[in-house]
């Protein structure tokens, strides 16, 4: 696993979470909550390869 997915990562969460402020702030709650869905959305799609590797491995461990 590269180091890069992890600043990645947690760029988007420190992203989320101002934008996710500033829209609270601003009364718009409903724009808040589907702006910290997206970011979550778009954080699983990058980590859904590593994922499927460590399901991968624990299979080739286990020998299921």
């Amino acid at each position: 696993m590269d180091i890069s997915i992890v600043f990645k990562i947690a760029a988007v969460g420190i992203i989320v979470a101002v934008l996710n402020q500033l829209l609270q702030k601003a009364g718009k709650d409903e724009q808040a909550m589907l702006t910290t869905l997206a970011g979550l959305v778009v954080v699983l799609y990058w980590i859904i390869q590593y994922i499927n590797d460590l399901f991968n491995e624990i299979q080739r461990v286990f020998k299921l």
